[in-house]
């Protein structure tokens, strides 16, 4: 199929875009690598009058680093972010989850804010926004302003963002130097979304776990911080026996759907076994 006709705008600046977004009184759409957008467009799944095509505003395709932050650019694409070293060096929980992204030609062409923008649950950004505390700097006709990944996401592919805004930036706070990591995923095949995803930093002080941040994709309406499970194992000894209430406890947090892909048993099934086995990798890397 093909889309519906629309009018196709290229702003040439941030406000420009945010006031074209406006005119479009809700029925406009931002352009970025299009790789939810345009198959949408074809099934006419949306059909939008106006196009808006952010690709030629400036200064939205860097990867920057505070000292304890980095800062992505709405443009710049999944493939960067998988492949740059100071991503590798300071979020390599991040570039591990990136491997994960759909194929590589939608990493070449996708972006994060697009990602985030989209809130599929099953996808990695929107759960990695949350693992991170990450904040987002969004513009519109207004102003600028920060928007929380933890208001972002309201149900499944919407968020609390206007129909006029523009996300410029995505904030990733660093976590402490010594934190491990890790990432569990199971889709059906590689390049799926995922039936269920876990991303988990724990944060080491001899046997003791100091602190943990668990988040999990795919297990409801929305991403989902487990935050029962990560307050079961804060300051705790870490062994196979506080692991697994973990484990146990993050179940209570996740409201998984059936659907052709598996059921909900299989899917909480799935989650617990995830957790634990993140869990124990996070901790060996932790230092």
């Amino acid at each position: 199929m093909k889309p519906a006709p629309f009018r196709y705008l290229a702003p040439r600046t941030p406000l420009e875009a945010c006031a074209a977004l406006a005119a479009g009184e809700g029925n406009a759409k931002l352009l970025a690598g299009g790789q939810s957008l345009v198959p949408m467009l074809n099934f006419r799944l949306l059909e939008p009058a106006v196009l808006v095509d952010i690709n030629r505003l400036p200064g939205l395709d860097t990867i920057e680093a505070t000292a304890d932050a980095i800062h992505i650019g709405a443009l710049v694409r999944h493939r960067d972010v998988e492949t740059s070293p100071l991503i590798a060096e300071r979020l390599p929980v991040v570039a591990e989850a990136l491997r994960h992204v759909a194929h590589f030609g939608v990493r070449n062409r996708g972006t994060i804010a697009g990602s985030l923008a989209h809130a599929d649950p099953a996808a990695e950004w929107p759960m990695l926004a949350r693992l991170l505390d990450a904040t987002l700097t969004v513009q519109s006709t207004r102003g600028t302003r920060a928007v929380s990944a933890h208001d972002l996401c309201v149900a499944p592919l919407s968020t609390s963002l206007a129909s006029d805004d523009l996300i410029l930036r995505v904030t990733l706070p660093c976590p402490p130097a010594g934190t491990g990591w890790s990432f569990e995923e199971v889709s059906r095949r590689p390049g799926d979304f995922a039936m269920c995803a876990v991303a988990i930093l724990i944060e080491r002080e001899g046997p003791r776990c100091r602190s943990v941040r668990i988040a999990l994709a795919g297990v409801g309406g929305t991403p989902v911080r487990a935050r029962k499970a990560e307050s079961t194992l804060a300051d705790r000894t870490f062994d196979d026996a506080a692991a697994a209430d973990a484990a146990r406890a993050t179940l209570d947090d996740c409201t998984p759907q059936t659907d052709l892909h598996g059921s909900a048993e299989y899917r909480m099934h799935l989650i617990e076994h995830l957790v634990r086995r993140g869990l124990a990798a996070a901790w060996q890397r932790a230092r």
